[in-house]
């Protein structure tokens, strides 16, 4: 398993727009993705779970990727995350 932490820059924060985004791009990979923030955590491949967590600009949110192509998916998530987040 491996994770990072990020913190969110979107002034809007993870809304429905970025999330959206995300579950699309997480979906392209085999291994399970999780988004902790403040000790709830998420199925990052379940739109409504990520949006439930309620993320604003300027918090820190723990994403975790575990399985078989956790080293491809990590480094794409890692970019995602920089580029749209």
């Amino acid at each position: 398993m491996k994770s990072f932490n990020y913190t969110v820059k979107d002034e809007v924060g993870i809304h429905a727009r970025p999330a959206g985004l995300l579950v699309k791009e997480v979906k392209k990979y085999a291994s399970k993705v999780t988004i902790t923030k403040d000790g709830k955590s998420a199925d990052a491949s379940k739109l409504m779970a990520v949006m439930s967590l309620g993320v604003k600009c300027g918090q820190e949110v723990e994403v975790q990727v575990d399985g078989e192509d956790e080293d491809t998916a990590f480094d794409a998530l890692k970019g995602f995350f920089e580029a749209n987040l």
